[in-house]
């Protein structure tokens, strides 16, 4: 399928926290600070980082990601604080 120059729906900067589940985008930045800041980094949220968000618990809070191969729950206010590059659909 041939797309024609602006067909590709441009990129938008949303809380991690607002990703659907089963979608992946890259990490713009973390908001983050203090102790909160340097977990998210140690896990490798750094910027250009691909996650995916894979499951939500049945009470909404916390969800799952997969990130560097590996599976990572935040809660709301943690994922709130990770804003990423969200291509929608």
């Amino acid at each position: 399928m041939e797309h024609k120059q602006g067909d590709y729906p441009a990129d938008i900067i949303i809380s991690l926290h607002d990703l659907p589940v089963g979608k992946s985008a890259t990490v713009s930045s973390i908001q983050a600070a203090g102790f909160t800041r340097r977990r998210m980094l140690d896990l490798g949220l750094v910027p250009g980082t691909r996650v995916k968000a894979l499951r939500i618990s049945p009470a909404g809070d916390p969800k799952a990601y997969r990130i560097r191969g590996a599976v990572i729950a935040f809660r709301k206010e943690e994922a709130q604080q990770i804003l990423i590059k969200y291509k929608g659909e």
